[in-house]
């Protein structure tokens, strides 16, 4: 196999693009490295990569796009670069329709013009929306999307459901569930709360504490990315489409999240009780029997050990994700 990570300067590509070049397989790292958040904490994630080929290149340009298909014919795409943050989409929603759906367009149409035989992509847990019935399934509605950021995942969804069955390119979307670990976003809350338990500043804490996610560690995210990429959809009676849930199945409440960080960082602050965001939702939930069935995967990492082991990351790059932070 000949793959493509996009956005391998990202948290999960980064994992994922470690892994795949450290079992052997041909992989040529893709990324924009744009300033959604701090580029130095993109960097250091690429200085890890080694020697693994880069190409910094922005998927809404369709003519680079084409000639980097054209030259390196590759056989695998995992596809996970796109303009994340569920809050950011409120108040920047133009980036969304340039790299979710304009890019994300161009990406399919290479990808069927130069029949790579597997497309994996991102979606969210975040299509699901403010539904009340627990835990998502695949097969529910999501037809009900709480942030734009949302809308542009379900559109990436029946976007390449459609390129599925006019081109019969196959195609798997990830609805990734809340992913944590080494490495991760600055924007989301593990690295958040981390900052603010070690300065003893108060931590926000959004619908009063009354959140729960469906907290997945990484390892678990690309193991199930792994066995998944050989995995074709095959189509016999439709579409060569898949989609999967990819979490834990396991929620977390917030404040138990918490609880569990201050532990691991023996650190202690108190919290700052605020409404619901826009465009959040209160409860996450997968229901990952599809997944489980597909690759034999269980998730393996608990939340105790997980978060040890994310917490001894952050101390360890500590003035680097201060540095970060304060970007």
């Amino acid at each position: 196999m000949k793959i493509l990570v996009t956005g391998a300067a990202g948290f999960i590509g980064f994992h994922l693009a470690l892994r795949l070049a450290a079992e052997g397989h041909s992989v040529v790292a893709l990324d924009n490295l744009n300033d959604y958040y701090a580029v130095a904490l993109k960097q250091a994630r690429l200085e890890r990569l080694g020697q693994l080929p880069f190409v910094r290149l922005d998927i809404a340009d369709l003519a680079a796009l084409e000639a980097l298909f054209a030259r390196e014919r590759f056989t695998h795409v995992m596809h996970l670069a796109a303009q994340a943050g569920v809050r950011y989409s409120v108040s920047h929603p133009h980036q969304y329709g340039h790299s979710n759906l304009t890019g994300f367009l161009n990406l399919l149409d290479v990808c069927q013009r130069h029949a790579v035989e597997h497309l994996l992509y991102a979606s969210s847990s975040s299509v699901y929306g403010r539904q009340q019935r627990l835990p998502f399934r695949e097969s529910d509605p999501v037809d009900t999307p709480a942030s734009l950021y949302a809308a542009t995942k379900r559109a990436n969804e029946m976007m390449a459901y459609s390129y599925a069955d006019l081109h019969r390119l196959p195609a798997t979307g990830l609805r990734f569930f809340t992913v944590y670990g080494p490495w991760g976003r600055p924007d989301m809350a593990p690295c958040l709360f981390a900052a603010r338990l070690l300065r003893g500043d108060p931590i926000a804490v959004f619908n009063h504490g009354r959140m729960a996610r469906d907290f997945t560690y990484i390892d678990d995210i690309v193991e199930s990315l792994v066995r998944l990429l050989p995995r074709a959809p095959a189509g016999d009676t439709g579409a060569p489409h898949a989609l999967y849930n990819v979490g834990r199945g396991d929620p977390v409440a917030l404040l138990d999240f918490i609880d569990t960080l201050e532990s691991a960082l023996d650190a202690r602050a108190p919290r700052d009780f605020q409404p619901m965001q826009p465009g959040d939702i209160e409860r996450t939930w997968a229901d990952t029997t599809r997944l489980r069935e597909a690759t034999g995967h269980v998730p393996q990492v608990s939340l105790e050990s997980g978060i040890k082991r994310f917490a001894a990351w952050y101390r360890e790059q500590r003035p680097l994700m201060q540095q970060v932070m304060a970007g």
